[in-house]
């Protein structure tokens, strides 16, 4: 990539870094997003994403931790599954046409997360997972995780708020954490496999530590960032919709 066309993408992962990390998100599912745009192939799509995640995450974690956010109760049982199967889905290679398609669906099912409202009510009274419940989300978001190369938090998030098993500022800090463990497996599994590919590391990585730490601070502090997510899911639908465009041309 020249110099323009570095800064400019930089600065979308700066953006997507500060949005997803003020509600305690890796931002995967936007890198993802930004990088459809870009002509690189799928292995390194998913290894970029994932590198990146594992930076902002453990930036959002530790600043919902020390803001006394986070339950390890809660999020052990999500990752006790999720880890080994993000490991299996981080080994799996599917086909570029399959990969597109696989995640402009997850682009879609994001966006349609981002732009509904989390309810603004604080829980007294939160509900106990029953531990099947747990075990079996875990898995599935871990193994698609792996696979398409996102930390899950997307999907673990509106899970946790829809069953009552945590309030807002809670489930963030669970997200963060669960995001932090699978990126890693997922990467590890891709190292195992030959299949870890990441060319884009210094302005990247800059740009998303930047924003990491901005909207963590602001999102544990300040804000929850509603109308925001409503403007990223924009993006996401239409970086899906490209995507479907190039499967149908393919």
């Amino acid at each position: 990539m020249d110099y323009i066309t570095t800064t400019v993408f930089s600065f979308l992962v700066f953006i997507v870094a500060f949005l997803y990390s003020s509600v305690g998100h890796g931002g995967a599912s936007g890198y993802l997003a930004v990088l459809s745009f870009l002509e690189i192939k799928p292995e390194e799509m998913a290894t970029t994403a994932l590198v990146l995640n594992v930076f902002v995450s453990l930036t959002a974690f530790i600043l919902f931790l020390r803001a006394k956010h986070f339950s390890f109760k809660l999020t052990l049982p999500f990752i006790l599954t999720s880890i080994p199967a993000s490991f299996i889905g981080g080994k799996i290679h599917i086909d570029e046409h399959s990969y597109s398609l696989l995640l402009a669906i997850v682009l879609l099912l994001a966006a349609f997360r981002l732009a509904i409202a989390l309810p603004k009510k604080e829980h007294k009274h939160d509900k106990v997972p029953e531990l099947l419940y747990t075990i079996l989300a875990g898995a599935c978001i871990g193994f698609l995780s792996g696979i398409v190369g996102i930390g899950g938090g997307i999907f673990l998030s509106p899970l946790i708020i829809l069953m009552n098993w945590a309030d807002i500022k809670k489930t963030a800090a669970t997200s963060s954490f669960f995001i932090l463990v699978n990126s890693l497996s997922g990467l590890a599994g891709r190292i195992s496999q030959g299949t870890f590919e990441f060319n884009h590391s210094i302005p990247f990585l800059i740009a998303a530590f930047l924003g990491g730490v901005a909207g963590s601070y602001l999102g544990s502090q300040k804000f929850s960032g509603d109308s925001l997510r409503k403007i990223l899911a924009l993006v996401l639908v239409v970086a899906a919709g490209k995507l479907v465009m190039k499967c149908l041309q393919g």
